[in-house]
């Protein structure tokens, strides 16, 4: 198994002068589960080398055993600071992508035009694609075959309104994701917040927050399996 890992290279949230990037468990706890079966990740980024970390993710309540893995993990840290730049990626190199969010990727790879074809892409080949938390934003611009939006009518979730109400950021980001999907059409549906929670369209595998990312990569597995 190849899979492909794309992380956001966006470190500013908005204009409140905070940083952000990618929320390191929905990297780690992913990474982990799909490296433990065996898988072989690539990792990469708009701009390539060291992806920004969300600095919230690094604090105390944020740790879990894989982000405490990840910290002791010197070669994993190496390969991040290492990834490869988005435009030089081929969808036939890899089995399925992965998606971390973090708010970073609302900005950068929701307008990412390598993104958005490279989604098409694997989706086309009959290949999962797998994102969560804040990363199923970058779905908002992909088209399906028909040059419909690619979330309608399809079993979506994602963070939630009352989530990005919780942690105050309901004015600063660029979309809200909920909002965004129901607009296009997508059959948006939430679980707790903060609770794991994950829904699968075909080969479409979206998770709802933070504590979804293991599940959603264990989704990922079993498709890939299947």
């Amino acid at each position: 198994m190849k899979i492909l890992f794309v992380l956001t290279s966006h470190s500013e949230l908005g204009n409140t002068g905070k940083k952000t990037g990618f929320w390191i468990e929905e990297f780690a706890a992913p990474y982990y589960v799909l490296s433990d079966a065996g898988a072989e990740i690539t990792i990469a980024s708009p701009k390539g080398g060291q992806p920004p970390i969300d600095p919230k993710s690094d604090e105390q309540d944020s740790q879990t055993e894989a982000t405490k893995r990840f910290k002791n993990d010197a070669g994993l840290k190496e390969k991040l600071s290492k990834s490869i730049k988005l435009s030089e990626i081929k969808e036939q190199d890899f089995d399925a992508v992965f998606y971390p969010g973090g708010h970073g990727p609302l900005w950068d790879l929701a307008n990412d035009e390598k993104s958005i074809a490279l989604i098409q892409e694997f989706l086309s080949a009959h290949k999962p694609v797998a994102l969560v938390c804040h990363a199923p934003g970058v779905l908002i611009n992909v088209k399906d075959a028909n040059g419909e939006a690619l979330v309608k009518n399809k079993d979506v979730t994602g963070f939630s309104n009352t989530e990005e109400a919780a942690v105050q950021l309901t004015d600063v980001v660029p979309f809200l994701l909920e909002d965004e999907f129901k607009k296009l059409g997508g059959n948006y549906s939430k679980g707790p917040d903060w609770g794991s929670y994950v829904k699968k369209d075909g080969l479409l595998i979206t998770g709802q927050n933070p504590g979804s990312s293991e599940e959603a990569a264990n989704v990922l597995l079993d498709t890939l399996k299947g």
